[in-house]
This record gives structure tokens, sequence and C-alpha cells, in this order.
């Protein structure tokens, strides 16, 4: 089943199961496509306004992006469960079998896949929200701060499944190489998103 298409409590109650998806990984897609949505709701609530007509070009090409993002976001929900099954029919092998470890080692790579798709997709929202926050609405700046706390969240909430996959990995040089790349979007796309809520933060204050 397709769970971005039944409602939001079917979704939360999916997730209390004890049944293995969706979990943290399509929680982690479906909340950045929400904060991407809500950056992408400052565009639409600036756009045409007679105040903004010299940004009216870049709002809309932000708009676009955002659109795209946040539908490359809802795919990665059932890209998850699909990428997590090779890896719990590996956990089920008996130990006794001679290709338990390779296989079991092949899938914890792969199901890092979508965790880090997921997080490169953050990044890239957190830069159109970063854009919105700047040229977008004021009346509509808080909307910008919670899309980066919602995808501040995503972000981390997918980096810890690459992690916890990477930890039982042989190969610590694979695994090594695959938490660079995790440690380094989380480092540079926390960072963006705190810059934006505090930018937010402070012009709500000041």
């Amino acid at each position: 089943m397709d769970m971005t298409t039944v409602s939001c409590r079917d979704f939360v109650s999916a997730l209390a199961s004890p049944a293995p998806t969706p979990g943290g990984g399509g929680a982690a897609a479906l909340l950045g496509a929400i904060g991407t949505a809500l950056g992408n709701m400052v565009g639409a609530l600036t756009v045409g306004k007679k105040k903004y007509a010299a940004v009216e070009e870049e709002l809309r090409a932000l708009t676009a992006r955002c659109d795209a993002l946040q539908a490359a976001l809802l795919r990665q929900v059932e890209a998850d469960e699909k990428g997590f099954l090779p890896l719990a029919e590996a956990y089920r092998l008996p130990k006794d079998d001679p290709t338990r470890e390779s296989t079991l080692e092949e899938a914890s790579v792969a199901a890092c896949k979508v965790p880090l798709r997921i997080m490169a997709l953050c990044c890239e929202a957190l830069d159109a929200v970063a854009a919105l926050a700047e040229i977008g609405s004021r009346l509509a700046l808080s909307d910008a701060g919670c899309g980066a706390a919602a995808l501040k969240a995503a972000l981390q909430a997918a980096s810890l499944n690459v992690l916890i996959n990477t930890k039982g990995l042989k190969d610590r040089s694979r695994a090594d190489a695959l938490n660079e790349v995790c440690l380094s979007m989380l480092e540079a796309g926390g960072a963006q998103a705190d810059r934006i809520f505090t930018q937010v933060k402070n012009g709500l204050t000041t």
C-alpha cells in the first residue's frame, strides 16, 4: 500500500504498530515533504502581490522547485519501504546459512540509499526555503521557519536510518564512506535550518 494515500490518522497508526514499515525513513520523507510545503506556502502567499513584483519570477521558480521536491520526498515513503524489505528478508535467513553474512552486508548498504536520498532532498529544500524566507511575504515568515524546523527534523531522522545500517557493516571502509556523506549533509543542512529558524525568530521578535 502507498502510505501517502492514506489519512494522517492511518499513517500515524501504522507508525505506532509493530509492522516494520512505515518506520523512521518513511516518516522522515513525509516530514521533509511537509517542511518543503511549508516553505512553498510562503511563495504561494507572495506570488501576485504588487509589493513583491520585482521578485515574481524568482518566486515562481522557487515554488516550482518546491513542488518537485515535495513530490520527490513523497516518493521516498514507498521507496523506503521497498528498500527495507531485502534487509528484513536477510535477517530471516538461518544463522548457519553461509550466504547470510554477505546478504546482510549488501542489504544493509542498499538500505542506506533511500535515507541518503531523503537527506539530499531535504538539503535542496532548505536552500529553497532560505531563499523564500529572504524574499517572501513578511506575513508568511513564520511558515518559512516552521518549514526549516520540519526539514531539520527530517534530516536528523533520515541520518539515523543511515547510521543504524552502517553500524553493523563488516566492511568498515564502506561504512565510513557512507557515514561521511551522511554526516556532511547532516552538518550542512542542520546549520542551514538553524540559520533560517534564527532569522525568522529574530524577525518576529524585533
